[in-house]
């Protein structure tokens, strides 16, 4: 997740905010990557290549939302289950 990929997009006064607003944004992803491939035994570029193949479709049609999705493939659904679930050793 890059900021780009924030809909809201806050805005400074000062360039220290802007320098500390990057920092935790970055800090934070390096967290969830680590998080991501100690949970999974794969790195983070396999893993992105691995669920980019599959997303979800959300229709609304007439007031009503359809949320529309292929089922994942077994590899796939024990890796969302590892990230989801993770079992980090001590």
């Amino acid at each position: 997740m890059s900021k780009s990929d924030l809909k809201a997009r806050p805005v400074y006064a000062r360039t220290q905010d802007s320098i500390n607003a990057h920092l935790n944004i970055v800090m934070a992803a390096l967290a969830i990557s680590k998080m991501i491939e100690t949970a999974t035994g794969k790195s983070i570029k396999r893993v992105v290549r691995t669920l980019k193949k599959h997303r979800t479709i959300e229709l609304t049609l007439n007031g009503t939302t359809i949320h529309a999705a292929t089922p994942l493939p077994p590899e796939t659904q024990q890796l969302v289950d590892a990230i989801i679930e993770p079992r980090i050793p001590h």
